[in-house]
């Protein structure tokens, strides 16, 4: 186990990002069509294929889901891992066609300092397709693909990951890129909110405070009362190989989504846009109901985990003014 999302075999994760942009997009590509669902809690939400992942919809399977920055603009990084899916010769069959199924989610990070004067066509398809093209099973974590300019309402946002197994011996893992319009860390201090699902110092080690002031627990968002819903949204896949129907991984994203609120604070706000994928491989049969429960349970811990990863192995942006680093208060 590396504690990453690759954890679950035949998952591959890439990342692309331009340090000039600052900004960037995430692969996370299936080696055979998976189970998927959605499960969207913030109030400004950016997706795509999010109808097709509807219990009712007829495609059961995707190819890959992308995770990117870009806002709005940034959904076309789908499209370029679909390209490169295409080449491969993926995708739902209908006769003669071949189409890649992407789903994907979007998070704002246009105000960063970074250079978005991109010309006609923004990047976010190149940046795709690059990523699909590196996917594999080693990937790093922080300021890195879709988490590149990420932040968050004290500290420099990122990409984090987190694995764990269940005592029935099911696989869960998350990737989750962390750019919430509230904070991570408890106050202003070095303990993030995750502390008690920390495994192994993985963020750090600091624990909780040993007693919880006013202040630590005051609201801290990013803008303030001008906070914007295009500022903002954490986006993640948590992915498992267990045997699942559509319906299920809808439950499970459900389940797992109470992760975002163990980790960040306040959060699924008006302006976060905060969507959380599940997927499921099918290697491994569950006991619908306690074996769900034990499932949904162990992967809102690891969402959490993955949420404070992200923000703890962040680097902050190489532009003036730039966000600090939790590392860079902390060590």
């Amino acid at each position: 186990m590396k504690n990453l999302l690759t954890d679950i075999a035949g998952v591959r994760v890439g990342h692309a990002h331009d340090a000039k942009l600052a900004s960037g997009a995430t692969a996370i590509v299936f080696d055979q069509p998976a189970v998927a669902a959605i499960d969207v809690r913030g109030g400004g939400p950016g997706t795509r294929e999010d109808a097709l992942l509807d219990p009712a919809s007829t495609v059961e399977r995707v190819d890959a889901i992308a995770l990117s920055g870009g806002s709005a603009f940034g959904i076309e990084a789908g499209g370029g891992i679909q390209a490169w899916l295409a080449e491969q010769g993926r995708g739902f069959r209908v006769r003669e066609a071949l189409i890649p199924i992407v789903p994907g989610a979007i998070l704002f990070d246009l105000l960063n300092g970074g250079d978005k004067a991109w010309g006609r066509f923004a990047p976010y398809r190149d940046l795709g397709y690059a990523a699909a093209v590196a996917a594999g099973t080693e990937f790093a974590l922080g300021s890195v693909g879709a988490g590149f300019g990420a932040t968050t309402a004290t500290f420099k946002g990122g990409l984090g990951s987190a694995s764990a197994v269940t005592a029935n011996g099911v696989k869960v893992a998350a990737i989750i890129a962390v750019n919430a319009v509230g904070s991570a860390t408890v106050g202003d201090g070095p303990w993030f909110w995750a502390a008690p699902f920390e495994v192994d110092g993985e963020f750090g080690g600091r624990g909780l405070p040993d007693k919880f002031t006013d202040d630590m627990l005051r609201m801290r968002i990013k803008g303030g009362p001008a906070a914007s819903e295009r500022e903002n949204t954490t986006i993640g896949v948590l992915v498992t190989d267990a045997v699942l129907t559509k319906p299920q991984a809808k439950r499970l994203a459900m389940i797992a989504h109470t992760g975002f609120a163990r980790a960040i604070y306040p959060v699924h706000a008006p302006t976060d846009g905060d969507v959380l994928f599940a997927a499921a491989t099918g290697a491994k049969p569950i006991d619908p109901i306690v074996g769900m429960t034990e499932l949904g349970m162990v992967a809102a811990n690891v969402v959490a985990r993955a949420i404070a990863r992200g923000v703890y192995s962040a680097t902050a942006l190489p532009v003036p003014g730039a966000q600090p680093a939790w590392k860079d208060r902390f060590g």
